[in-house]
């Protein structure tokens, strides 16, 4: 791994929240430069690099009506298509579909069909694009089989308000929805959520606090609007995350099950570095998965530096012994265009 360039191209937040200068130092001691790339420079005079690491989501996502996003986004799109060689973690159509929650809870949904010998599914969901569809929301509540209570999501599974959900009790208060949105079914799980932060081909599971158990169907119940950084914080501490009752313990999540989990959103989405929350349906006991997160945070992951620089290894090697062209799927990417309409 000697003389390797590793570029990171990350928001001043994801920045902080990697402890980037603590990975550089980490890596280096392992032959490996780290070097932060800046976007509104040209990026040909801060290469070459082996391997590329982003979180281009704030981009993405302002490029659909801020022309300069636009132009960050084609400016690295260009470098990247006239350097096929370099790897890009991870490709930017993958990263596209999941800020996109209609994309994600799509992939979501057919994870039951996959990964039925494991229990595994995944609620069952609405779509609601614009305001013209609120007089018809309780008809495809009904179509679908939703049942009360309902979480209620933001489309754009990106940013602050991302974390702005809400719980709704009754087909009355469904005018409270801000489409664009998702209307998903609301599980009963103890008040744990389990995160699953997967690096390549290692993973690691994290317990969090959650919301808790709320009586199933419709009740004259107001709706309740939260933001769920406030509950699902290793720190944090809500009254919407405290049981009223006594639960009894549910059993952690099946090893063999995450595994399966993993491996399959691995295939599908393309990934090496995101998340998924899943939680434990208290009357079933079947592992239930009800978001996938675009490079997370890590917290709680002691070994994210490690894992980290091995997939960069590993990718490394992969690719010196498939030859050239073996980063050109990992390397792909939309048009700035192409990358909005899917928001």
């Amino acid at each position: 791994m000697s003389g390797r360039r590793v570029g990171f191209c990350l928001s001043d937040k994801k920045r902080r929240r990697m402890n980037l200068d603590a990975f550089a130092e980490f890596c280096e001691g392992h032959g490996v430069e780290v070097v932060e790339i800046d976007l509104s420079q040209p990026l040909g005079a801060q290469g070459p690099f082996d391997v590329i690491i982003h979180k281009l989501s704030d981009v993405i996502v302002e490029a659909e009506h801020n022309s300069q996003s636009q132009q960050l986004l084609a400016n690295f799109q260009s470098y990247v298509s006239a350097h096929p060689s370099t790897i890009l973690l991870d490709p930017l159509p993958a990263m596209t579909q999941l800020l996109d929650r209609f994309a994600s809870y799509r992939i979501m949904s057919e994870l039951h069909n996959s990964l039925r010998d494991w229990r595994i599914c995944s609620p069952p969901y609405l779509e609601i694009h614009s305001a013209t569809e609120l007089p018809s929301i309780q008809q495809g509540v009904t179509a679908q089989n939703l049942s009360f209570p309902l979480i209620c999501k933001t489309r754009v599974a990106h940013g602050s308000l991302s974390h702005e959900m809400s719980l709704i009790f009754s087909a009355d208060s469904l005018a409270d929805i801000r489409p664009p949105c998702v209307l998903q079914s609301f599980v009963n799980h103890g008040a744990v959520l389990h995160k699953v932060f997967v690096v390549g081909d290692r993973h690691y599971c994290v317990e969090r606090p959650s919301l808790k158990n709320f009586p199933s169907g419709p009740c004259d119940r107001k709706t309740i609007f939260f933001n769920s950084h406030q509950v699902s914080k290793p720190e944090s501490s809500s009254d919407l995350t405290a049981l009223d009752e006594e639960m009894p313990c549910l059993p952690p999540p099946s090893s063999e099950a995450v595994a399966a989990l993993v491996r399959e959103l691995r295939a599908q989405l393309g990934m090496a570095l995101f998340g998924v929350d899943v939680i434990i349906n208290i009357h079933t006991h079947t592992l239930t998965v009800i978001d996938i997160n675009i490079f997370p945070g890590y917290e709680g992951v002691p070994q994210f530096f490690s894992s980290l620089l091995s997939h960069i290894e590993s990718v490394l090697d992969k690719h010196s012994s498939a030859g050239p062209q073996a980063a050109g799927s990992a390397s792909s990417a939309p048009s700035p265009a192409a990358a909005s309409r899917l928001l």
